[in-house]
């Protein structure tokens, strides 16, 4: 089995062996490591729940983050991803599943990447929220490469991180280029 973005979910000795994806139900959202990776149960949205992540992530960036200075954007985004790689790999081990669609704690910290210094604008998020989910979807290289590669918690956030940081260089061009403001 190819080493992908999965989490690591069942330790053999002192080896830590990657497991397939798996499924989250509602009874796994007991657990608190699995509640917060699934976006407090948004990730189990019955259709693509990527996106819904995604789309729950807006909000929170427009009223709380999209004000804040660009080094306070940065340092929130960069400690939200260190924590998200423990959550998730926490939940992944305690649910005993690899990188399940339920979880995305990582579309949350990818779409923000996306957002960091982007002008508080409708339609600039609109363009950034699009933006970010065609390069996570479509996973080009470094995306796809940080998916296949890596696992555990870092695996599944990191290839998030990288479709936004895409995404972000993408739609900064585009605000300078086009004066995209409103």
């Amino acid at each position: 089995m190819p080493v992908g973005a999965q989490c690591n979910s069942r330790i053999e000795g002192s080896v830590i062996s990657a497991e397939p994806k798996g499924t989250i139900v509602a009874a796994d959202l007991k657990n608190p490591f699995v509640l917060l990776a699934t976006g407090l149960g948004s990730g189990l949205a019955p259709v693509a729940p990527g996106t819904v992540g995604s789309l729950l992530a807006l909000p929170i960036w427009w009223y709380f983050l999209a004000d804040l200075s660009l080094a306070a954007q940065l340092l929130f985004v960069a400690g939200v991803f260190l924590l998200s790689i423990w959550i998730v790999d926490r939940a992944c081990r305690v649910a005993g599943v690899g990188d399940a669609s339920a979880f995305v704690l990582d579309e949350y910290v990818g779409q923000w990447v996306a957002l960091v210094a982007a002008p508080k604008s409708l339609l600039v998020v609109g363009l950034g929220f699009l933006l970010f989910r065609a390069f996570d979807i479509a996973k080009p290289w470094p995306v796809s490469w940080a998916d296949r590669r890596l696992s555990g918690g870092l695996g599944v956030v990191l290839d998030d991180v990288i479709a936004g940081v895409l995404a972000a260089f993408v739609l900064q061009l585009s605000v300078r280029l086009i004066h995209l403001q409103s």
